[in-house]
């Protein structure tokens, strides 16, 4: 009994040398885990710097390969360009068409020219609305020319009445008559035709009918409207010069230049434009 007193004793006298040889010079344990936690920490930040720099050069090289593939859009190929391009050669025969009801004679005035043109520019204000990309440029120069062609037929229309050709007249309103309820019928009838068409399952007709540049769209008849003008200008070769309006023609030229490129570009292609 006498024994364990004393062990204890000394066990209490000895603990608190103990602690402060600890606090003061600390033990190597934990120093040691110290010393590894840093060196796990340092990895760690090393790996992270590394993953980061890898995946800067990837983004890096896959940008500039992408670069490399990408080719560079000329003017050649930019359908924006063409297409406002073509814009503007349709303000020009909106501006001829204006011209001419400002400063020349109604004979100058050409009705199957004028009436072709007014089919034509109704077509392709619808066209350009719905072709991609849109151009409403485009459009509001033909919705300008239908108006302007519409005071050049009403110009001869009172010309001739003025000089005594009814019967021409009463000719000329019954053509606009048939014309426009012919254009109204197609519009009406067209898609329920295509649909049994399509269903009809006829081969290579059903596959054109449900083309998306095919006969029952906008697609196909504004540029066929194009050749409607061809055929116009053909059907006056023999035409007195001084009854040709050099405005309204060299509007028509440059129409068609530039919209012979722009027909390729746009979508979907437009070979009949072409």
């Amino acid at each position: 009994m006498i024994a364990a007193t004393s062990i204890s004793r000394l066990a209490s006298r000895q603990a608190p040398q103990v602690l402060r040889l600890r606090l003061a010079g600390g033990s190597s344990a934990p120093k040691s885990s110290s010393n590894n936690y840093m060196k796990r920490y340092l990895s760690d930040k090393s790996s992270k710097e590394a993953t980061n720099t890898t995946a800067k050069e990837s983004t890096t090289n896959t940008a500039a390969t992408a670069a490399k593939e990408e080719p560079k859009k000329s003017w050649w190929n930019n359908t924006q360009w063409w297409g406002t391009a073509g814009a503007i050669a349709g303000w020009g025969m909106s501006g001829a068409a204006i011209y001419d009801a400002l400063e020349s004679s109604p004979e100058v005035i050409s009705l199957n020219m004028t009436g072709v043109l007014m089919v034509y520019s109704s077509l392709f204000s619808r066209w350009s609305l719905v072709v991609k990309q849109q151009n409403f440029m485009l459009a509001s120069c033909h919705v300008t020319n239908v108006v302007a062609q519409a005071n050049q037929l009403r110009r001869a229309i009172e010309y001739k009445k003025e000089n005594g050709k009814d019967d021409e007249v009463d000719d000329i309103m019954k053509k606009a008559g048939a014309t426009a309820a012919a254009g109204a019928a197609c519009v009406l009838a067209g898609p329920m035709i295509q649909s049994a068409i399509v269903n009809a399952n006829l081969g290579v007709v059903s596959t054109i009918a449900a083309a998306d540049a095919g006969p029952f769209t906008v697609h196909f008849w504004a540029p066929m409207s194009k050749w409607m003008i061809s055929g116009a200008s053909f059907l006056e070769l023999d035409r007195p010069t001084e009854k040709i309006s050099l405005a309204q023609y060299t509007a028509l030229t440059l129409t068609g230049f530039f919209f012979s490129r722009y027909a390729l570009l746009v979508t979907p292609i437009n070979y009949t434009l072409w």
